[in-house]
């Protein structure tokens, strides 16, 4: 146990420290570079430092009202898509579970479609509309899509993973084909914007948009990192995790309550941003191991790191003006998953 808490204490702190040099890097990076102690001194400066502006006024403007919105988006939804895939991950015993395993993402993609094509256009108006029908109603489609599956999976009071997998798949596959039919009917400058949605992007990032996801972020972890200890016991199987005290069926509606939340929330402002979830989890057991009081807080953090790291790679290649970063994502994620799983679960390959 002490060997346990050790690597983890070890592995935060690495990725705590990855996370500081990712923030630093990604408000130095961009069309304006701007020296990496500058960026430092900037950021201490608003937090109660004194060091004198030598820097350009304009350079403050660029990191508060431009960068940083961004980077502390990107840690939100990467921090809530890397959790969301690790509990998942241990909840169904399967190394490919992800945070879209159970239709979340493709419910929010069925419902940022229809918001796209029939509600953009509508004039903003006062209290959460002031974010855009398109976060809205993405949001709402994901916890409809995941409460759907659920259902279709609950038989009294029992639900079976396996009838859970299935129906999440059989959910996504039935809005996935509703987002091509609403793509097919609808005009090219909403086709365009709804494929550019699902690309997965922070372009759009800005403090409010932080602000709304903070707090259901911050329910969906404190939810997660509570059941850390009883969600070990489901490494064992559901049989021996009951036999050992746990309430097996709440325990599994608390995870896919907050997982779903989790997911949600991080594709409502962003669209689809594949493989944070898949991947990160696995990383962060080679250097802590499979106990999930220390994988999920590391994963967290490391996926902040994963996904700031990415978006700033996306928006400062020399050749083209930005990539989305989920396109960015799939580009490094895919091959780095190959290598995990060849090594990890094919060790006589």
């Amino acid at each position: 146990m002490t060997g346990r808490a050790t690597r983890g204490r070890r592995a935060m702190t690495l990725t705590a420290v990855a996370l500081l040099a990712a923030l630093i890097v990604a408000g130095a990076l961009g069309s304006v570079r701007i020296p990496p102690a500058d960026v430092v001194k900037i950021l201490l400066n608003r937090l109660g430092a004194d060091f004198p502006a030598t820097w350009p006024r304009t350079w403050e403007a660029i990191l508060w009202d431009v960068r940083f919105p961004r980077v502390a988006m990107g840690a939100l939804v990467g921090m809530g898509l890397s959790v969301a895939g690790a509990a998942y991950q241990g909840l169904f015993r399967n190394p490919l579970a992800d945070p879209s395993v159970i239709g979340a993402s493709a419910g929010a993609s069925l419902g940022a479609a229809l918001a796209i094509a029939f509600f953009d256009r509508v004039p903003s108006l006062t209290g959460l509309w002031r974010l855009g029908p398109v976060p809205l109603f993405a949001f709402a489609g994901g916890v409809a899509a995941v409460l759907v599956a659920f259902r279709l999976a609950t038989a009294g009071r029992q639900t079976s993973t396996v009838s859970l997998l299935l129906a999440g798949m059989v959910v996504s596959s039935v809005a996935t084909s509703l987002v091509s039919l609403i793509m097919y009917f609808t005009d090219s400058q909403a086709r365009d914007a709804i494929v550019f949605w699902l690309m997965g992007g922070l372009s759009g990032a800005n403090w409010p948009k932080a602000a709304w996801l903070l707090p259901y972020l911050a329910l969906g972890l404190g939810l997660l990192l509570w059941d850390g200890r009883e969600l070990n016991a489901f490494l064992l199987g559901e049989e021996a995790a009951l036999s050992m005290g746990v309430d097996v069926e709440r325990l599994k509606r608390r995870i896919l309550a907050a997982g779903s939340l989790l997911t949600a929330a991080a594709v409502a402002f962003c669209g689809i941003i594949s493989f944070v979830g898949l991947i990160v989890p696995h990383l962060v057991r080679l250097l802590v191991g499979p106990d999930h009081r220390w994988l999920l807080p590391v994963a967290a953090v490391a996926g902040s790191v994963v996904l700031v790291a990415a978006d700033t790679v996306a928006r400062s290649l020399p050749w083209v003006s930005e990539l989305p970063v989920g396109l960015v994502m799939s580009l490094i994620g895919g091959p780095v998953f190959l290598v995990i799983l060849r090594r990890q679960l094919l060790p006589g390959s």
